[in-house]
């Protein structure tokens, strides 16, 4: 009996002993290159062991340099010639350009613009906003449209929606439109204020209009076109800048949601698809799809559909991509990205499986003016995200600025306390 057990003592070492060299043999071992890294950079993935970094140059980006890489890009700024800002007293804002079409030889361009008596008191005094005191820059505004023959010379053409009167959807403001053109027929989606920004007003409905001509008259649908999300879900509250496209067939149109309580709140983009522009609307089952980004601003590119993620996130400042246009990925790291840019897309609407990038559109910039006189312009970009454009001076990754850009970016009065206090 003893020797029974001693013999099955051993068995079980034996077997355990077995099983460790067996772990041994099946744990992975980092292989040593033989060789270093070419200096002549490969342009395909090479079969060699690769840091981490090294392995996201060849599978996160279409190429290994930025300066190959047809979803990387500089942005150049230029002032348009066309648009009057009331010498800039604060009364008179222009901001949020829709997508750029091309129509009877002309561009068209559609945005928000606010002329009122006086300037915005701000955000947190939207108290003390009246019917024709605005509470922030995009209150009490109207959608207008322009067109241009160089992108760069601009006529305003006048209102394309005027705030309906009280109560219909939007009769406080109307506001960050975009344009679709669907079987001959244009549509504008914006968003519907019912309340001054700054309240309750944000927490606003996607509404629509539509007309024969790009010169309108506008019809308004007078209907949600986008409903908020369940109770408890991240775009429960609002549905901000939505940016319609088609692709493969449908309708799809993007949004922004802000989630989570302030500060620390999250920005995220989804989707809603649909076969008809005035709906229904089914939103995608893996909203949000983005995880940063304050405006939504995509083209179709290739077989899916391009990004600019501006602000807001991890992942602001970034270009990104999804050949499903529904599961993007970050394809480059960029600096001076256009703030709600609205892009000339040729093929927005047409693409058919073959994007071709974009190279210009307009974008704004909010806070111009003196304290008090605060307001927002319009302000044409121009890129290289485009299949059919070679512009290296686009590909500069280098960026140089005078010292007192850096300069301006100021310390506050609570952040120098701190300092001197240590």
């Amino acid at each position: 009996m003893i020797k029974t057990i001693k013999i099955s003592k051993f068995l079980m070492l034996t077997a355990v002993l077995i099983g460790l060299q067996s772990c041994e043999k099946t744990e992975p071992k980092q292989e040593v290159p033989s060789v270093g890294y070419p200096w002549d950079i490969p342009q395909t993935k090479p079969n060699r062991p690769l840091s981490k970094a090294m392995e996201r140059l060849y599978d996160n980006y279409l190429a290994p340099r930025p300066q190959d890489n047809e979803l990387f890009s500089a942005f150049k700024y230029t002032h348009l010639k066309g648009f009057d800002y009331s010498d800039g007293d604060g009364t008179v804002s222009r901001r949020d350009p829709s997508k750029i079409i091309k129509e009877k030889g002309k561009y068209y361009v559609w945005y928000t613009k606010r002329d009122t008596e006086v300037p915005p008191v701000g955000f947190s005094n939207a108290h003390l906003s009246t019917d024709v005191i605005p509470s922030t820059d995009w209150d009490l505004s109207d959608i207008w449209y322009a067109t241009s023959e160089d992108g760069l010379n601009w006529e305003e053409q006048g209102v394309a929606i005027k705030r309906p009167e009280k109560p219909l959807m939007g009769w406080r403001s109307v506001t960050t439109t975009d344009i679709l053109k669907w079987k001959g027929k244009y549509y504008l989606y914006y968003q519907a204020f019912m309340e001054a920004s700054g309240t309750n007003g944000d927490h606003c409905p996607v509404a629509t209009a539509y007309s024969d001509s790009p010169d309108g008259p506008w019809i308004p649908a007078n209907k949600v076109i986008i409903e908020n999300g369940e109770a408890g879900t991240w775009d429960q509250y609002s549905i901000h800048d939505p940016y319609p496209l088609v692709y493969k067939g449908k309708i799809y149109v993007y949004y922004k949601a802000a989630y989570g309580d302030k500060p620390e709140y999250l920005v995220g983009n989804g989707l809603a698809i649909a076969d008809n522009p005035l709906g229904p609307f089914k939103k995608h089952p893996l909203n949000p799809l983005f995880n940063s980004g304050h405006e939504t601003a995509l083209f179709p590119f290739k077989e899916g559909i391009a990004a600019l993620v501006t602000r807001d996130g991890n992942e602001n400042n970034t270009i990104q991509y999804a050949s499903d246009g529904v599961n993007f990925d970050i394809a480059s790291v960029t600096s001076f990205l256009p703030f709600a840019a609205g892009s000339y897309v040729p093929d927005a609407f047409n693409s058919n499986g073959d994007g071709r990038g974009i190279t210009w559109g307009l974008s704004h910039f909010t806070n111009v003016g003196e304290r008090g006189k605060k307001h927002s312009i319009l302000a044409r970009f121009d890129c290289d995200l485009s299949l059919d454009l070679n512009d290296p001076g686009m590909k500069e990754t280098r960026l140089y600025l005078d010292s007192e850009i850096y300069f301006s970016r100021t310390l506050s009065k609570k952040q120098k306390e701190r300092i001197f206090k240590n």
